[in-house]
């Protein structure tokens, strides 16, 4: 990771995915069958391995201007040169411009960072992580099904707001606007405010689940 954040700018193939949004340090599983990317999947792993992953913007028929990089870990070649392919995010970038579309993507990208925080990022990064537990303890009482974070969630605000990002299902605009942010605090307190808010939904539905019973 390290060498290519020296590289300020370069090209990178590009693959739009519908309603997914890939973060930093988080895995991205995926079967590829379209010939264009089986083309693209085979050119990259004669190289470094990486491609860029955007967000397909549904509404307005184009992708997002800012992605994340995904580097091959493993592959699988399937019948028909298909492929299934898992990926782990690496760092953001923002597509300046589009070089070419065939046979597939390819733009010409910046890598992007968080700037440095400007205060310490401690006590909302507890507050996100004690938010998360409630969420978790309140969603396996309700369904009655044994729901536990990982016991190795991240403790650093910033590995910690790409983890949340990348586990709010069913929000890929949010995800996307999390994604973009390169403030670690304000992405941090965004999330804060969706956890509460699910927090209380899920509080309330458990006081009513429990009234009824």
């Amino acid at each position: 990771m390290a060498s290519s954040s020296s590289i300020a700018v370069r090209e990178l193939p590009l693959f739009p995915l519908p309603e997914i949004v890939l973060f930093p340090g988080r895995p991205l599983p995926l079967r590829i069958f379209e010939f264009r990317y089986r083309i693209m999947m085979n050119t990259i792993l004669a190289g470094d391995r990486r491609f860029g992953v955007l967000m397909w913007d549904r509404l307005n028929n184009q992708p997002a201007s800012v992605g994340c990089c995904a580097e091959i870990v493993h592959f699988q070649r399937l019948p028909d040169d298909r492929m299934k392919v898992f990926t782990v995010g690496q760092q953001r970038f923002r597509v300046l411009e589009q070089v070419r579309e065939k046979p597939y993507r390819i733009g010409l990208v910046e890598w992007i960072e968080d700037q440095p925080p400007e205060r310490d990022l401690r006590e909302i990064t507890t507050s996100v992580e004690q938010l998360l537990r409630d969420v978790v303890r309140l969603s396996a009482k309700l369904t009655n099904q044994k729901i536990e974070l990982p016991e190795d969630l991240p403790d650093l605000p910033i590995e910690l707001s790409y983890w949340v990002a990348s586990n709010l299902y069913g929000v890929s605009s949010e995800q996307q606007g999390l994604l973009e942010m390169q403030n670690t605090a304000m992405r941090l307190e965004r999330e804060a405010e969706i956890l509460t808010s699910t927090r209380n939904h899920l509080a309330a539905r458990t006081v009513l689940k429990d009234t009824l019973n």
